[in-house]
């Protein structure tokens, strides 16, 4: 049986995985901001079998509010063995171009925020000397692409956090793996020009999510594809990135 804890968990992808997770026979603490819709991912969770699905309201961008939904899920679980992390947001690069406020809300959303969280469910994990924490991350952190450098430039930020958090909890017997999508059919991007045949679904990011975990990956592009994407990305001279597209 797995403790299992989803913060961001009425995302598609967090609700897929926690599908995936309920056949182990979980049991689930659940956080998001959106409290009907979490509860509706509980009922779902609990109809397939889940053995015990506990809802706990929570926006993230209240740091102030971390320490009591962690307590909470300490009373509730015990020991905590997959810490999912998955709240965010795809801001409007050119709303965010024009507006300092809505830049810094949109970064503060997407990593300073998730910083502050991580850094509790860090202690918490390395105290236990035991658990993974995945955590949501993406390929455009990779690089500074025009089209979305300032959720780029945060989740870059992200994932070098990640990085060094695995690295120091690899020392206390836990784990921290990074997980990369690329573009996948969600709510999020729903109405977005995205290029068909690289859009994934969740149940498919979240079947590579569990076998990441599973196998204690550092870092997990999904699909598989996106690896190498952004290998050649990574690689293109400054002179020529700067006058693409991407």
């Amino acid at each position: 049986m797995k403790n299992i804890v989803i913060i961001g968990a009425t995302s598609a992808i967090a609700t897929a995985c926690a599908r995936r997770w309920v056949g182990e026979g979980a049991r689930f603490f659940l956080v998001a901001r959106n409290a009907e819709r979490l509860q509706q991912v509980a009922d779902d969770l609990t109809a397939r079998g889940a053995k015990l699905a506990v809802c706990y309201q929570l926006d993230v961008n209240q740091l102030d509010a971390h320490a009591a939904m962690l307590a909470c899920c300490q009373t509730e679980l015990g020991t905590l063995d997959i810490v999912l992390i998955a709240p965010g947001t795809l801001p409007d690069q050119a709303q965010c171009q024009a507006d300092p406020a809505v830049a810094m809300r949109e970064f503060n959303t997407n990593v300073t925020s998730i910083i502050g969280l991580l850094t509790p469910v860090a202690n918490l994990i390395e105290a236990q000397r035991r658990g993974t924490i995945a955590v949501i991350s993406s390929v455009a952190g990779d690089r500074g692409r025009p089209s979305n450098y300032l959720y780029g430039s945060a989740k870059a930020a992200l994932s070098t956090f990640c990085e060094g958090l695995n690295a120091r909890l690899f020392k206390a017997g836990a784990h921290v793996i990074t997980i990369k999508p690329g573009f996948v059919a969600t709510p999020m991007t729903a109405g977005l020009p995205l290029p068909g045949p690289l859009v994934a679904t969740p149940d498919k990011v979240a079947r590579d999510i569990t076998r990441a975990v599973q196998k204690n990956k550092d870092v997990l592009y999904t699909p598989w594809f996106w690896s190498l994407i952004m290998l050649i990305i990574r690689c293109m001279p400054k002179f020529a990135f700067k006058r693409t597209s991407l």
